[in-house]
């Protein structure tokens, strides 16, 4: 057994490489072979958001504070609120981040595959972002 304890792991800095506007990054726990999941709480600051990006298992978020927004590729934008439990399915082109004028905070738990978890593409737009619920939260 293994407790991590709540403070223990420091907080990082969401990259501009995958992000848009302030992003805290706090580990919760780390893929450790032979599991392939790995967990982090992530808060978006109001109208930070991730770029589009694609998980080869899949991803499974977990609202825990705020309001945000979640899109697939082609769909319409979501709103998401705390007790909220997102599924995007393995290879499925999405992004998500917080309301225009609200930050969000959710659990991210995704798998690796061949040690890869996540590939990034470009940035959400300003316009798509603005055709979002984020507008009107």
């Amino acid at each position: 057994m293994e407790i991590k304890r709540s403070g223990s792991q420091p907080s990082g800095k969401g990259p501009a490489e995958w992000f848009t506007g302030t992003v805290r990054i706090d580990p919760l726990f780390p893929v450790k072979a032979p599991a392939l999941a790995a967990g982090n709480a992530v808060t978006f600051e109001p109208g930070a958001r991730t770029a589009w990006h694609t998980h080869p298992l899949g991803q499974v978020l977990i609202v825990t504070a705020g309001c945000g927004c979640v899109q697939r590729w082609g769909g319409p934008v979501e709103e998401i609120r705390p007790g909220d439990v997102v599924w995007f399915e393995p290879g499925e082109k999405h992004w998500h981040g917080a309301a225009a004028t609200t930050a969000m905070t959710h659990i991210a738990i995704q798998e690796a595959l061949d040690g890869k978890a996540v590939d990034w593409m470009e940035h959400v737009s300003d316009e798509q972002y603005a055709g979002s619920t984020a507008e009107r939260a």
